[in-house]
């Protein structure tokens, strides 16, 4: 006869599991995207400071003749230094968007838009990890950088946690200063605190890229006659009985704000890119990934 477990223990159990559902399905999910990228042995191959030779280049201006290879240069009528393979592991912190309004999907084919913000934002954290950088969550209730596979089975943990508001603006709290950042949502909501989040960063040296994510029927607006446009925590709602009027109107909105977030890319030294949830991530993630490896 199998014993019973207790009510209150197997509750519990079923509410820890129900919890920590979510995160190894998407952590799974999103080291398969990863795997799909094939970056070489050397993700970020470079020169910089580090001890392994990369190759050689005429010596510039400016170089130190200590540098220099007098063997590789007697060779030759020009002197040659040896680039070293850079090797200083950086810092990526990452915020995601866990509004109620990332919640959306037009259709039941389409991932909801907060699903794929965290797997595009978990993958490139397998990138970076892969290439030996440290990453972090912002935020409050963030995660200090780090790198290894414990600290993205906890980025998965986290990023599977959502927010009760339905706008959720960037937070830079536990940003490293020179480091740099990955902001993914679909900034529909106020653009102030996205334009402060932002300026604020780039004041402190952290550079970084903004990726945000629609649904496809975020982009094409296509409602006729009578319709009623909620939000998904249920705070806003408008009734109208000549939808079609209103598309001219919200297309140039939406071009708008896509305006005005890449004009604040471009003073900040960001970079800023759209995916829509009907297209394959993998491109996403390949922008993202060359986003953050950028030299600035």
């Amino acid at each position: 006869m199998t014993a019973e477990i207790p009510a209150a223990p197997a509750r519990l159990r079923a509410e820890a599991e129900t919890l920590a559902g979510p995160m190894p399905a998407l952590l799974a999910e999103a080291q398969h995207l990863a795997a799909t990228i094939v970056l070489g042995e050397h993700g970020r191959r470079r020169a910089g400071m580090g001890a392994d030779f990369w190759q050689y280049r005429a010596a510039q201006p400016g170089d130190d003749s200590r540098i220099i290879d007098w063997r590789r240069s007697g060779r030759a009528d020009v002197a040659f230094v040896q680039d070293k393979e850079w090797q200083t592991a950086q810092t990526v912190m990452v915020w995601v968007d866990r509004g109620r309004a990332m919640s959306f999907a037009s259709v039941p084919a389409l991932p909801a838009k907060g699903h794929r913000a965290r797997l595009l934002a978990l993958a490139a954290a397998i990138l970076l990890v892969r290439g030996g950088e440290r990453v972090g969550l912002g935020g409050a209730d963030g995660l200090p950088p780090r790198r290894g596979a414990t600290m993205l089975a906890r980025l998965a943990a986290s990023l599977s946690e959502d927010r009760a508001e339905e706008y959720v603006a960037p937070d830079t709290t536990g940003m490293p200063p020179r480091s740099r950042a990955l902001f993914v949502s679909d900034f529909l909501g106020d653009p102030a605190p996205i334009e402060r989040a932002v300026a604020e960063s780039a004041d402190r040296g952290i550079k970084g890229a903004m990726l945000q994510i629609l649904d496809p029927q975020e982009e094409a607006f296509p409602f006729q006659g009578r319709t009623i446009f909620e939000s998904m925590g249920g705070g806003l709602r408008h009734e109208t009985l000549k939808a079609g009027e209103l598309r001219a109107r919200y297309l140039d909105r939406l071009a708008e704000r896509k305006a005005r977030l890449a004009d604040l890319a471009r003073a900040t030294g960001w970079m800023f890119s759209t995916h829509h949830t009907d297209t394959v991530p993998a491109r996403a993630l390949l922008w993202l990934h060359a986003a953050l490896e950028r030299r600035i």
